[in-house]
């Protein structure tokens, strides 16, 4: 295997000659691909490209999927450094956890937690990921040189609060002109994607939300905010606007093709026709649903309407694989056992919803998500020699159900080898788990986190278990 991953980390072209291709309609065997300048070049079968390419020796990989890369369609690169400090909270941890903690992250931390996010993103499949804005004030360029490092494909939210939920709450020009600055410095950067994003739809201002949209649209960007994810969110909205999150973010234009809403987990009928009818695309979070929601998304209703929606982490856990075990469980779960649906979209709608799918809904459908002639090589090469996926019947499903991050032998993101089985490979991750370890406690003992539960030894010792 070391001699392989020396062809693959060579400069210049690639030809992969791998066992099979996941492509748009399906796996299928007899495929090469050739990646040149970051780009996936050519996609035909290995008898033309073979033909077509004589001056490059092809690389087999006879027991190999190539596939493409996974899109985290919401994530939170700068809350990795407090992870299992909101495990068995109630609901809204980020008014009691995440704000107070990122919004005291110096520039120096704000770097070691996206570095680390990222690179548990890249562990665990995804080579995108749509970060919706960091609390902390002023530090979004750590965050991008952290993911540029790494190499993770980010689209970056630009957090444009003015009133309150950030660390600092600018005059509403200096915000707008802010947003303008952060457009125009990522428009035409290789692996960074800019986006704008308002955390939650009442840390805005009716104005400061219309504004962001149209800006986004204008400019061809991604709008990100967080809507009926919890109970209390939907009941502070109709006490202080007299609709929900979505009804008003409708009520005010700001809906369209441009935006993003993260969870939509308390959704109803008009509000899901509002959502087809404007085009907003969702990320459903099902891992979130899990650990600490009040609701699982219709993600089946959804892709009947025809609502375009990706799968995300929201910052839980990054592994692309479990992500669309738990999409579908869900699913199954909530809405399947009580109608005789045993399929619940079958395989094939989870990959699309973390390939294909997820992209469309975060803005990069031109750029990754499939393994396509003129896209980015994103892509993973997932090793089929496992007992996991033998004897192989349904590879589709089985990546869905049997697929682990641990069974991804390589991860390119712009036709680079960034990490092989797991680790990175032109920079020292043990290196920065070190640093990670040394200083996230004094991290969190100035943030003014206020937890309901202790820790798991000492909640035991309590003798309940709320």
């Amino acid at each position: 295997m070391s001699a392989i991953r020396e062809k693959l980390s060579g400069a210049g072209d690639l030809l992969l000659r791998p066992g099979r291709v996941l492509l748009p309609e399906g796996p299928r065997a007899g495929m090469a691909v050739v990646v040149r300048a970051g780009m996936f070049h050519r996609v035909d079968t290995a008898e033309a490209v073979v033909r077509d390419h004589p001056e490059l020796a092809p690389v087999d990989l006879p027991d190999h999927l190539l596939m493409p890369g996974f899109v985290d369609t919401h994530t939170h690169l700068t809350q990795s450094l407090g992870k299992s400090l909101v495990f068995g909270e109630p609901s809204e941890i980020f008014r009691r956890i995440w704000v107070p903690l990122e919004g005291s992250l110096d520039e120096r931390m704000v770097y070691l937690s996206a570095k680390l996010a990222a690179l548990e993103c890249l562990r665990g499949g995804f080579t995108a990921a749509v970060d919706a804005g960091t609390r902390s004030e002023g530090h979004i360029g750590a965050l991008v040189r952290a993911a540029r490092e790494v190499g993770l494909r980010s689209v970056v939210g630009f957090i444009c609060n003015d009133l309150g939920g950030t660390a600092q709450i600018p005059e509403p020009d200096v915000i707008l002109r802010q947003a303008e600055d952060h457009l125009s410095a990522y428009r035409h950067d290789p692996l960074i994607h800019p986006s704008l994003a308002i955390s939650i739809p009442e840390a805005a201002s009716n104005g400061m939300l219309k504004a962001v949209s149209d800006m986004a649209a204008a400019n061809g960007v991604v709008f990100q905010t967080h809507v009926n994810e919890h109970l209390v969110a939907v009941e502070r909205s109709l006490v202080a606007r007299g609709r929900r999150p979505i009804e008003h973010l409708a009520h005010l234009g700001a809906l369209g093709p441009q935006v993003l809403l993260a969870h939509s987990t308390l959704i109803t009928p008009h509000e899901l026709n509002l959502l087809r009818e404007t085009d907003t695309a969702i990320a459903y979070n099902p891992v979130a649903s899990l650990w600490k929601g009040n609701a699982v998304a219709p993600a089946l209703q959804m892709a009947a309407l025809g609502i375009r929606f990706g799968l995300g982490t929201d910052g839980t856990r990054a592994d692309g694989f479990r992500l669309m075990d738990a999409g579908e469980g869900l699913q199954r779960a909530g809405f399947g056992l009580a109608t005789g649906d045993s399929s619940c979209g079958g395989g094939w709608l989870w990959l699309d919803r973390v390939t294909t799918g997820a992209a469309h809904a975060a803005g990069l459908s031109g750029v990754t998500g499939s393994i396509a002639e003129g896209l980015a090589a994103d892509f993973l090469l997932v090793d089929l020699d496992r007992p996991e996926f033998t004897p192989s019947h349904d590879l589709m499903w089985e990546l869905v159900r049997y697929g682990n991050r641990d069974q991804i032998d390589a991860v390119f993101t712009a036709g680079q080898l960034r990490l092989w089985q797991g680790w990175p490979v032109d920079w020292d991750a043990r290196a920065l788990l070190a640093e990670v370890r040394g200083d996230t406690a004094a991290a969190i003992a100035k943030a003014p986190i206020q937890r309901i539960h202790p820790v798991s030894q000492a909640h035991r010792g309590l003798g309940h278990y709320q």
